[in-house]
């Protein structure tokens, strides 16, 4: 279904370790999490709290176990007024990381007055940007995206749980309002079925669009029992609400279909955050990696 040569399969840590909860999984080591990585049979990992910070023991441990960084993390803050320029100095450092791990996507989510860190229920309290926010975030994506393809790099904007684009129509309207040729879409199937929308018709709508990938899927009663129940997103990934491909409700089948039809290239990246005590993350790993070669070929 997709070309080897051009989709590559990762994951990241956080069926491991959290990094908006840091004592979710803190009992396992760095060493732990990329060497079930790799014994999984993956190529790459996004990069997690517990990674070292020197950037040269980061390679040579990746590398060692044969696996690459695929993508880096950067929080925008567009819809807060004071922290434009640091939104802006934060991506210049993020973008050099990328170039020195040898990557060229990179990942990012505007965060302004988003909740999914905060102590209450996700959907009933996420923002809901104005008019004068939208612009902000939309233009200051825009800059974003055309200072990383000057450097070689994709700019990709994850739509998240508890934050200002968070359902269709708001990803909808930032697609609408941003330069479809420097900001891209990643796909995120958990966050958008969690959010109440279809992720297989959304990648139909945006399949030439989108740049990245991140597979997680979703427990369905817990999904329903947390937001009956008012769980917060935290609460939530510790009740179990994602999983990994192949084990919850979503068809990924024709996602991947969909994807491979509009040649998509790039990165397959199995997200599930989830609690290690209650869910072992190598077996997960490797149902993700076995579900992956059976529905996408790769």
């Amino acid at each position: 279904m997709f070309d080897p040569e051009n989709v590559y399969v990762g994951i990241t840590p956080t069926g491991w370790t959290n990094d908006d909860y840091p004592a979710l999984g803190e009992q396992i080591s760095f060493g732990q999490v990329v060497s079930e990585m790799a014994l999984a049979g993956f190529e790459g990992c996004s990069v997690g709290h517990t990674y070292p910070k020197d950037e040269a023991e980061l390679k040579e441990e990746l590398g060692r176990r044969g696996l690459r960084v695929s993508e880096p993390w950067h929080s925008t803050y567009f819809t807060v007024n004071s922290m434009r320029d640091r939104t802006f100095e934060a991506f210049y450092d993020v973008m050099g990381f990328m170039k020195r791990m040898g990557g060229s996507t990179i990942v990012v989510a505007e965060l302004g007055h988003a909740v999914h860190q905060q102590p209450v229920p996700p959907i009933a309290n996420k923002p809901i940007f104005n008019d004068d926010q939208w612009a902000a975030m939309t233009s200051g994506l825009n800059e974003l995206g055309k200072i990383a393809n000057d450097n070689g790099m994709t700019l990709c904007y994850h739509h998240h749980m508890g934050t200002g684009v968070m359902t269709r129509a708001e990803t909808d309207r930032l697609m609408a309002e941003t330069d479809a040729d420097a900001v891209h879409l990643l796909l995120d199937t958990g966050h958008l079925y969690w959010a109440g929308d279809d992720p297989l018709d959304m990648t139909k709508t945006y399949a030439e669009r989108i740049r990245h990938v991140h597979l997680k899927d979703i427990r369905h009663d817990i999904m329903v029992t947390c937001n009956e129940t008012n769980r917060t997103f935290i609460e939530s990934v510790i009740d179990g609400v994602f999983t990994v491909p192949g084990d919850g409700v979503i068809d990924f089948k024709p996602i991947f279909q969909t994807l491979a039809d509009a040649n998509y290239k790039g990165w397959l990246m199995v997200e599930a955050e989830q609690d290690a005590t209650k869910y072992n993350p190598l077996e997960y790993a490797r149902k993700a990696r076995a579900y992956l070669r059976e529905t996408a070929g790769i």
